[in-house]
């Protein structure tokens, strides 16, 4: 088909008023939306960080601390009687890697050493247990826990500080209530009773 010289070829058509207004509406409902995910996220992004931040500087502060040392530990359950129990003879040709410390159900359990929650949770053996990562790297754990205090992983504590309740949950179950406390050293277990104080 020809085209004479004075017609125009179909021009596109020009958008509406109300078109134009709509699409305007619709990017100022998405920016609208978009600043209010950024307002509620970047908040907990932040505090996420700056707590992973700080738990990180805690521990790099804590493995260049002293390990402990003998009598340097108080007890988790002061005013209680400790007998040393390390290496008795345990089910499933175990033997016993720390102690137990005997009080009455519920009885609070406090952290011996400043540290770092490392873990508040069950397992098979120890039922409900706390670990606290203390100075020098070594782990604090402790065992048959009626209940837990309120404490999370990654939370600090310091000497002193309550972390549980005593029971006997996991394989004590039907024991006289007790905290079983051991600790572990390069991931090794040793006798923590030297290294508490005796009343």
């Amino acid at each position: 088909m020809q085209l004479n010289e004075g017609s125009q070829s179909p021009q596109p058509a020009q958008p509406t008023l109300i078109s134009r207004v709509l699409k305007v509406l619709i990017k100022a409902a998405l920016l609208l939306a978009l600043l209010f995910v950024f307002d509620k996220l970047l908040p907990n992004i932040g505090q996420q960080t700056q707590s992973f931040v700080v738990a990180k500087w805690q521990q790099i502060s804590l493995l260049q601390q002293e390990l402990p040392t003998e009598n340097s530990l108080p007890s988790p359950l002061p005013d209680r009687h400790l007998t040393d129990t390390w290496g008795g003879a345990r089910s499933e040709g175990r033997s016993h890697e720390g102690i137990d410390i005997f009080a009455p159900r519920g009885t609070p359990i406090e952290a011996t050493t400043q540290g770092i929650i490392s873990k508040v949770g069950d397992d098979r053996l120890g039922g409900r247990v706390v670990v606290v990562v203390g100075p020098g790297g070594a782990g604090h754990y402790y065992a048959h826990l009626e209940d837990y205090a309120d404490i999370s992983p990654n939370d600090w504590v310091n000497t002193g500080d309550i972390i549980g309740y005593v029971g006997d949950s996991g394989n004590a179950k039907g024991t006289p209530p007790h905290v079983h406390y051991g600790i572990y050293i390069n991931g090794s277990a040793v006798n923590p009773y030297p290294l508490l104080q005796k009343n």
